[in-house]
């Protein structure tokens, strides 16, 4: 991603990477339990087991109107 960013100068693809990173990191912090059920899935997924399907982020973002955010963050709106 980086080598790509040095071609086209566009930051558009960090800057989603960091945003989508944030939100699960805080995710994480909130739910343990969520991220270890996670990484097992995760697992079966590598692994050619069959798993269930979630939603997809953007379904998920449109959810939460747009802002996920994580205690002590401040609300843009």
């Amino acid at each position: 991603m980086l080598d790509e960013v040095g071609v086209s100068l566009d930051l558009g693809a960090p800057n989603a990477f960091a945003h989508r990173w944030w939100i699960s990191a805080c995710d994480s912090a909130k739910d343990p339990e969520g991220r270890r059920r996670m990484h097992a899935q995760a697992g079966r997924a590598l692994a050619g087991d069959p798993v269930p399907q979630g939603r997809p982020w953007r379904e998920m973002g449109r959810l939460a109107g747009g802002a996920v955010l994580c205690t002590g963050a401040r609300d843009a709106s």
